[in-house]
């Protein structure tokens, strides 16, 4: 099908055009010819006109308020729905497109350049790409890291990952800080019409859904993989004791296993599923409730595993595991607006008084109000003053909102490891 390049041409006559001045043909002289390419259409075939050498848009993300985005595509084709969210990150968006955390939505770089250090295998976050796309303002042409293996676009065209280019993403965040999280649609059919696709957006919903079971691992492993000496950092006094720890996966980050393995701990990863009878029987030292998509009300079996292992061994809940345990000590959870995600979420440290700049990807907080007496709040998001961690010395329970592993990202938080290591301890020491 032909398409119209452009709604205006510019016809020149070179035989008046460019004559006066001009030199002699001299054997010395080289003339450089250059040709702009356009699409062929029926009524320029005949002015020469050839095939134009951008990329057009062929992409549309429409948002469930009714607003159409035209975008240019990289990655997959098709057709995907997701709740839309934006991340602040400057950098790793790697660790960003393997992180489970985000299955179901599209991720918004607020970073305007993204694509220019490609793709290596070592920053993979988890076996997979779960999330539903990315969406970024500019696509980088070249890759400059002497680490990449792969540019970004192939990297997304073979998990069949949808991303899209040259949209106004600072429009896009000021709408989501405005209205909250939108659902929207993405897709490279010009076959299905906006409405059609308004319709979609509008008629899917993340809340509610279980999206913890197609992220999680479907069998028990043992994780044996530390930090690597080149990318390990706080290493000194650490404890060389070992401690065995099962790891719940609700959609657990590599780097997480890494640092606890790091610390000393030898890890069993189970599935979501894994009843807590089966965890106890091992005696484990300790039990992680790992990071995970969606809402934490929709997967109250999960909740149920952690009120029968709480007060037999210590627990540390990051991100999702956070939220479960806020639930099951007796509390609650709800929405955010529009969430936190990115690298530099500043969290004060209630107990000391210090300030860590955090790594967060969450859409769900714990109500402190809710929280049952002994439930000590001990970190605050310094954004909005949500609660970012949560201690029950009683029943040696721990809990960060954020990601304290921060790969790639601040280490401020990775001490967080060594107070688990700590719990585990003296629990031991005590029995």
């Amino acid at each position: 099908m032909s398409i119209k390049a452009m709604d205006f041409s510019l016809r020149i006559n070179p035989s008046i055009c460019f004559t006066q001045n001009l030199p002699k043909p001299s054997s010395k002289l080289r003339f450089l010819t250059v040709r702009c390419s356009l699409p062929l259409t029926s009524d320029d075939a005949a002015t020469g006109l050839a095939e134009r050498p951008w990329k057009v848009a062929d992409a549309r993300l429409v948002l469930e308020d009714g607003s159409i985005w035209k975008a240019k595509s990289f990655g997959a084709s098709g057709t995907q729905v997701g709740e839309v969210v934006f991340n602040t990150s400057l950098t790793g968006y790697q660790e960003i497109l393997t992180d489970p955390s985000y299955a179901g939505q599209f991720v918004l770089m607020t970073n305007p350049h993204i694509g220019n250090t490609g793709v290596n295998f070592d920053d993979e976050e988890s076996r997979q790409c779960f999330l539903a796309g990315l969406v970024i303002r500019s696509l980088s042409i070249t890759t400059s890291n002497w680490r990449c293996v792969e540019t970004l676009g192939d990297y997304l065209a073979e998990r069949n990952i949808m991303g899209i280019y040259d949209v106004d993403t600072r429009a896009i965040t000021r709408r989501l800080r405005q209205d909250g999280s939108l659902i929207g649609v993405l897709s490279t059919e010009q076959s299905r019409s906006d409405e059609v696709l308004l319709e979609m957006s509008r008629s899917w919903d993340i809340v509610g859904i279980d999206l913890i079971s197609g992220v999680t691992c479907n069998a028990p492993y043992e994780w044996v993989n530390k930090t690597k000496s080149d990318w390990d950092f706080n290493s000194n006094g650490r404890d060389q004791e070992t401690y065995r720890v099962v790891a719940y996966d609700f959609g657990i980050k590599h780097n997480i296993l890494r640092r606890l393995a790091s610390y000393g701990c030898k890890i069993t990863v189970v599935p979501s599923t894994w009843p807590a009878a089966e965890t106890l029987k091992v005696k484990p030292d300790g039990v992680l409730f790992s990071n995970g998509p969606g809402d934490p009300s929709a997967v109250p079996y999960a909740v149920e595993t952690v009120k029968e292992i709480l007060g037999k061994v210590p627990v540390f809940g990051i991100c999702m595991g956070h939220q479960l345990l806020g639930q099951a000590l007796g509390g609650k959870t709800f929405k955010m607006k529009f969430g936190h995600h990115g690298g530099n979420h500043p969290v004060c440290n209630l107990r000391n008084g210090r300030v860590e700049i955090s790594a967060q990807n969450h859409n769900y907080a714990v109500d402190p109000a809710s929280l049952p007496e002994g439930v000590e709040v001990t970190h605050v998001n310094l954004n909005d003053g949500s609660c970012a961690g949560l201690a029950y010395p009683a029943l040696n329970v721990m809990s960060l909102q954020y990601h304290p592993e921060a790969s790639p990202g601040p280490h401020d938080s990775d001490c967080a490891f060594r107070e688990f290591i700590g719990l585990m301890k003296s629990t031991k020491q005590a029995a």
